[in-house]
């Protein structure tokens, strides 16, 4: 092999030229080159003390500079560079592309071949035949195994317009790819979270599908996310305690321990819950706000749970790794967490769906019952007035009776509130909005049957033990008929009974009672016999004017049992 420095020519050199060769080659090894291309291709390979161009080649002379120049800047980019002709055929590469393919030389390989005949993805399915074809640039994706390939090919065109070289810049677009499709993994098990067949949702019981959820959830969690240890609590909007739903890998004193969305003194699922921002913990061992979770941890990523702009809970996750977590992982939970929000949403309203059917029905059943249980107890106490201090054994049977008839009715609500199906989140609605209702005795009283049915409907959603009478004379009687401690707490009567006033009914229920919890009811402005202006003089305790509003009622109810010791019905 000659040890002589090499001197490259390019192109075709002219008659004159041919006696400076000779003298040349006396000191220089001549090497030459019949294109600017095939020059650029040796320059790469091999080392040249001088470049000289001739004849035609002299108007490609400033490319060739420009791409001698440029070669090592190419050599050093981050992507793949080749220079291919219009057979595929590789004529120069850099480093970069001949790492990815592994060769030394690729040099004269056909493109595809040198990346083993790769699965050609698209968008265009010929990539150089379309820019060599067209003159425009085209793109497209290689899949290379598990590799993905993103390729560039622009056209170089020539005097006659017609391109025959193609500069190809590749760009690995592996991880973009990977996190594209675990995104849409994700997406998709967020579909499949808590989707069912409407014969699967008819056959479930709401438990069922409660543990059917966090049984994708943790699948998922663990076989998409590759998270081992999960922690989620949901938060009760009105208590501000975070209650755990579903543990994996945390310790059992910390997975029971008591939680609030705080920013201080309740850890890291605390200050997500009550800031609604994520928070990656890189190093539990120097983060303030860590608390143990899972034992021996070193990092931990935690996510709010959001529906509708409300933190609804959090999701946390640890690793005995530190820094284990990256912006890639924090992505992919946000996303994961919202489809989880999503789907306990969904879940509770098919729990309040459930629960409102059951009440539908209890409320239909007891709509039916009602009514002719008071005519039971009516008559019962009507028949006994007759026999009080006559008959005891007589009296004691029909007591057993209104005793049994009330029984009824406590019963149906009470099969009604286990109809209605647990929830799947804490409540956080105030179901006690009148606390000082529950289990308060209330004797309506109005000739009006519809009156008496939105009596039953209206006040026994709140909690109140509710009965009717039609008239001043029953109403005496279901007062009289009361055993010790179980009396009415208020009586809720119209102004205008078929046989008597509400004054009159004042009068002769003091006669039996004392004091009266009495509420008239009247049309606005109608009180042809003063009766207001009368009782009011006599104790009445309210007045309501028809019609009234829901809350109006709820409120004088309550004002008049406020004052007083609570039932012991």
């Amino acid at each position: 092999m000659s040890e002589r420095p090499k001197i490259l020519c390019v192109g075709e050199p002219s008659e004159n030229a041919t006696g400076f060769l000779e003298r040349l080659g006396d000191s220089f090894e001549i090497v030459k080159s019949d294109t600017p291309l095939d020059a650029l291709d040796r320059l790469t390979r091999d080392k040249f003390a001088g470049v000289y161009v001739w004849g035609d080649a002299v108007r490609d002379s400033r490319q060739v500079a420009r791409l001698v120049q440029n070669e090592r800047i190419l050599d050093g980019m981050p992507d793949g560079v080749a220079l291919l002709d219009a057979d595929n055929h590789i004529l120069w590469a850099n480093s970069r592309l001949r790492r990815w393919l592994r060769q030394g030389e690729v040099e004269g390989h056909n493109f595809y071949q040198a990346f083993d005949g790769p699965e050609i993805i698209g968008p265009d399915l010929c990539p150089f035949h379309s820019a060599l074809a067209t003159g425009e640039a085209s793109r497209s994706t290689l899949r290379c195994g598990d590799r993905y390939f993103e390729v560039h090919a622009a056209p170089i065109r020539e005097d006659d317009g017609f391109p025959k070289y193609l500069i190809v810049n590749v760009l690995d677009v592996t991880a973009v790819v990977l996190q594209r499709q675990k995104l849409e993994a994700i997406h998709q098990a967020g579909l499949e979270l808590a989707a069912l067949t409407p014969d699967e949702v008819y056959e479930m019981k709401v438990d069922d599908r409660i543990e059917l959820l966090k049984t994708n959830i943790l699948h998922y969690t663990k076989d998409l996310l590759n998270f081992d240890v999960v922690e989620i609590r949901l938060l009760d909007q009105k208590s501000g305690e975070l209650m755990p739903l579903l543990t994996e890998g945390i310790e059992e004193e910390a997975a029971h321990r008591q939680l609030f969305a705080r920013p201080h003194d309740n850890g890291v699922t605390g200050f997500v819950a009550y800031t609604g921002n994520s928070y990656l913990c890189e190093n539990t061992t120097d983060d303030p706000l860590y608390l143990i979770g899972c034992q021996g941890a070193k990092s931990s990523l935690t996510v709010p749970l959001v529906q509708n702009d409300q933190v609804i809970g959090t999701f946390n996750v640890e690793s005995p790794q530190p820094g284990a977590f990256t912006e890639s992982d924090l992505q992919f939970l946000e996303i994961f967490s919202r489809d989880i929000a999503l789907a306990l949403n969904t879940l509770e309203l098919l729990v309040a769906q459930q629960a409102n059917t059951a009440q539908a029905s209890v409320e239909a059943i007891h709509g039916e019952v009602a009514l002719p249980v008071d005519s039971i107890l009516n008559d019962a106490v009507n028949v006994m007035e007759r026999y009080i201090g006559h008959e005891p054994e007589v009296v004691e049977r029909l007591q057993r009776i209104l005793r049994n008839a009330r029984d009824i009715k406590t019963l149906i609500q009470q099969v009604g509130s286990k109809m209605a199906p647990s929830e799947a989140v804490p409540d956080s609605r105030d179901q006690s909005a009148w606390p000082r209702l529950r289990d308060r005795r209330v004797l309506v009283v109005d000739a009006d049957e519809s009156v008496l049915l939105a009596a039953h409907s209206l006040l026994e959603r709140f909690g109140c033990v509710v009965e009717t009478a039609r008239g001043g004379s029953e109403t005496v009687n279901m007062v009289r008929g009361c055993e010790t401690g179980c009396g009415y707490d208020v009586i809720i009567a119209d102004i205008r009974l078929p046989d008597v006033s509400g004054y009159e009914l004042l009068l002769r229920l003091q006669q039996n009672m004392g004091s009266v919890p009495l509420i008239l009811m009247t049309g606005f402005g109608y009180d042809p016999t003063h009766s207001i202006v009368k009782a009011r003089q006599a104790g009445l305790k309210s007045v309501l004017y028809k019609p009234f509003r829901l809350e109006q009622l709820l409120t004088e109810v309550e004002s008049a049992v406020q004052d007083q010791p609570e039932s012991n019905s």
